[in-house]
């Protein structure tokens, strides 16, 4: 799912950069970027909590 990320930013980018909206392009980018790393940061811990019950 990781490769459909890049593929729409390098769209919305590219509409973004016509359009003349470059500014809010890295504003969202920058928004997506940081709600990315928590969602990775979020399934890690759900792993590791899973795994560790499973032991138990």
């Amino acid at each position: 799912m990781e490769w459909w990320y890049r593929i729409s930013f390098i769209i919305i980018g590219v509409v973004a950069f016509f359009t003349g909206e470059v500014v809010t392009f890295f504003m969202l980018w920058f928004i997506f970027f940081i709600l990315y790393n928590i969602n990775s940061t979020l399934n890690k811990m759900y792993i590791q909590n899973k795994e560790k019950d499973n032991q138990d």
